[in-house]
Order: C-alpha cells, then sequence, then structure tokens
C-alpha cells in the first residue's frame, strides 16, 4: 500500500517509455470523459518536457521497466509521479488516438528489432533495475 497526497494540478501528462529510452510525453486531462482524456494540440515548454523525460527515464531505469506509462500531475510547475507501475498499458488506438498509437507500435516494433539483434543464444536477455540490481547487492540507491 502506499499513501500518496492530493496533487491539485495544473497539467497532466501521460508518458510512454519503452526500452527504458523512448519516452512520448501526452497531454492528458483525466476529469474528461474516457474517450476525451487525450488533449491534442497542447505542447508543454521545453523545459518542462525535459524534465518529464528526465523524471519518466529516472523511474524506469530505477524500476527496470522496458514497456510502462508514467502518469505526471504538474502543481505550481514541478510534476509528481502520479501511476508509475503500469507495464501492461492501455495502447488502443480508439482510446489513445492514432498519432499516439503510431508512436507506441513503431516504438515497441524498434525495441523488439533491437532486443532481437542483440539476443546472443544460450545467454539469459533479462535485466533488472538500478532499485532491485542495488538491492540485491546491498547497496544504497541514490538518485542522481
Amino acid at each position: 500500500m502506499m499513501l500518496q497526497e492530493e496533487i491539485l494540478f495544473e497539467d497532466y501528462y501521460r508518458c510512454y517509455c519503452l526500452d527504458r529510452r523512448d519516452v512520448h510525453i501526452m497531454p492528458y486531462e483525466p476529469r474528461n470523459p474516457h474517450a476525451e482524456r487525450y488533449v491534442k494540440d497542447k505542447a508543454p515548454d521545453a523545459k518542462l518536457l525535459d524534465t518529464l523525460r528526465d523524471y519518466v527515464l529516472r523511474l524506469n531505469n530505477g524500476l527496470g521497466y522496458d514497456f510502462n506509462t508514467v502518469e505526471l500531475a504538474v502543481r505550481a510547475g514541478v510534476p509528481y509521479a502520479i501511476d508509475f507501475c503500469n507495464p501492461a498499458p492501455d495502447a488502443d488506438v480508439l482510446s489513445i488516438g492514432e498519432a499516439n498509437f503510431d508512436w507506441i507500435v513503431e516504438a515497441a516494433a524498434n525495441m523488439a528489432i533491437r532486443r532481437a539483434q542483440a539476443q546472443i543464444p544460450g545467454q539469459d536477455n533479462l535485466t533488472w533495475g538500478e532499485y532491485v540490481a542495488k538491492a540485491v547487492a546491498h547497496q544504497r540507491f541514490a538518485s542522481a
């Protein structure tokens, strides 16, 4: 169980992250009806985009997720991770929209190709996040 503060937000973003490197940031309004939650024609400033991308990558590298969504609520310019453990995210074209669907299909295909090309026969291809790897090695986990 996790206790969270209610974040009364001005902006909200849902972000796909694949292969702990590819991030797609989608403006999102969770208070809208389901079919209207992905906001079109809204572009956050470059500094906020960089911060969102950085936070998404840190979370996914720490947790070891290769396919995930992270939802971030922004209050007073500060992003707060609201939902970040979703390794089987919604990717239905009818709910996420065609542009987001095209991105996720392309990114997932590219990830599968990279992984297939990097596979060494007889070698384990599993990876662990920094958090688990450090815990197993009895090392302290500290963010950068």
